[in-house]
């Protein structure tokens, strides 16, 4: 081995690039070509004529898209052209006519916003131009067909990514716009994937002592989020859902942190979630498990003290 001419030694030449730097280039420059499609996508975004085909690989390869988010936004006419897609499908709205093609492509503008929305540094600058309010009508709508079923979930997708990163600047603004009304608007009529994330948005907005308190300032907010949670648990004991039911109880649990809410629920918490309806939906899942006894200790008897020490009560609750 040590009479091999250097040309045919195993070993790299010194000062050779050695295996590390060379997959580290390889890095880069994959990087750098994904980087370069990107770019080049966003600019198709601005062409009415490439834009649709944009829209779909973008929405495709958004994962993969390092810092996607800070480019839409910096980009001139981006974030103008995802809004004209946004607003030039609310004529079919009202009557319903939305089609699946039209709906698809909506859609795919949406998730590039999401993309935007779950991004820390763009999540505000998205918050501060309100974009949030564009999405407010497809949540308005209560068509039970696919194309518009779609849209909700996609929008209510982008109202996720806000409220996923604990934030009461969100909480304030999305409480400030109305928000609640139209996921309890989709917790009664959507479909189950659409219910569960309008009921992640309530759980994370309760979350928030913003949001509780807001919730439980007069009786009329308390008992319309109670009102559909109460309907949606009367349905799941026809059709289960564990991951449904988890944000429930989750929704119930914080809800009994207040101490008039507490109160309220000994009279309207559904008995299905004293008993053992759901002991089967739950047998695989200990923290939620947990919760639901948590929540039946509390309404028992758990916070009733602190109710009446803070002058609470039902009847507190109910304004009388």
């Amino acid at each position: 081995m040590a009479n091999l001419p250097p040309a045919l030694s195993l070993n790299p030449p010194y000062g050779g690039p050695s295996a590390s730097s060379v997959n580290a280039n390889a890095v880069q420059a994959s990087k750098d070509r994904k980087m370069a499609s990107a770019e080049q996508l966003v600019l198709e975004l601005s062409n009415p004529d490439l834009r649709e085909n944009a829209l779909l690989d973008l929405s495709k390869k958004r994962e993969i898209f390092q810092d996607l988010a800070p480019l839409l936004w910096n980009s001139f006419g981006t974030i103008a052209a995802l809004l004209q897609e946004i607003v030039s499908i609310y004529p079919v709205l009202s009557p319903p006519t939305l089609t699946p093609v039209a709906s698809n492509r909506v859609c795919n503008a949406l998730a590039l916003l999401q993309c935007v929305a779950s991004h820390p540094d763009t999540r505000t600058l998205f918050l501060n131009a309100h974009i949030p309010l564009y999405l407010y009508p497809f949540l308005n709508t209560t068509s039970k067909t696919r194309p518009f079923e779609y849209l909700r979930l996609t929008s209510l997708g982008v109202i996720g990514a806000l409220v996923k990163v604990d934030d009461t600047e969100v909480i304030s603004f999305l409480l400030s716009t109305e928000i609640i009304p139209l996921c309890l608007r989709t917790m009664e009529m959507g479909s189950e994937l659409s219910k569960t994330v309008a009921t992640f948005i309530v759980q994370k907005i309760l979350l928030d002592d913003v949001g509780l308190r807001y919730i439980c300032a007069t009786a009329e907010r308390f008992f319309a989020v109670g009102r559909v949670l109460g309907t949606m648990v009367n349905s799941l004991a026809e059709q289960p859902s564990s991951r449904l039911l988890k944000h429930i109880i989750r929704c119930y649990l914080r809800l009994s942190d207040n101490p008039r809410a507490c109160e309220a629920l000994r009279n309207c918490l559904p008995e299905m979630l004293r008993d053992a309806t759901f002991s089967s939906c739950l047998r695989e899942d200990p923290t939620t498990k947990r919760w639901l006894q948590q929540l039946i200790n509390n309404v028992a008897g758990g916070n009733r003290a602190a109710a009446y020490q803070t002058g609470g009560g039902l009847e507190h609750m109910l304004g009388n």
